[in-house]
């Protein structure tokens, strides 16, 4: 499981959904209401590949649950990365992200280790890296 803390849940969802095509439920658990230090329970699930769940979760929400300070979010100091299938699939998931919202970095093309791959930041500004990688794909080249 992943957990991606958002600043707005509601816009968060529709980027993920609507914007990148991902599969969702919608927002879950708004039965469970916190307060100044229970966290809410309001979430929402993507099931991807390989049983792996991503979950996106309030930011003020989730500095609770963790008893960790909240404070400003800090982008950069961690990527998340999706393998594709295609040199072309990295191009159209970028293209999409850009599309739903997301800010493309200048970091596309191929690398010295042989992988072609280029980042995003999504809109609270989780910084994702989409990879075709040779040794994990049929297509060469």
């Amino acid at each position: 499981m992943i957990t991606l803390a958002v600043g707005d849940l509601d816009r968060a969802l529709e980027f993920y959904r609507d914007g990148l095509g991902l599969e969702s439920p919608g927002v879950i658990g708004t039965e469970f209401i916190g307060d100044d230090t229970t966290p809410a329970g309001a979430a929402a699930m993507f099931q991807l590949r390989g049983g792996l769940t991503l979950a996106l979760y309030p930011r003020t929400e989730l500095a609770k649950d963790a008893n960790v300070a909240f404070g400003p979010p800090k982008t950069g100091e961690f990527s998340l990365g999706c393998l594709v299938a295609s040199r072309a699939d990295v191009d159209a998931v970028l293209a999409r992200a850009e599309a739903a919202g997301a800010t493309r970095t200048d970091q596309t093309g191929e690398r010295p280790w042989g992988i072609y791959s280029g980042y995003f930041r999504d809109l609270d500004g989780h910084l994702w890296e989409i990879i075709w990688n040779p040794r994990f794909a049929g297509e060469r080249g």
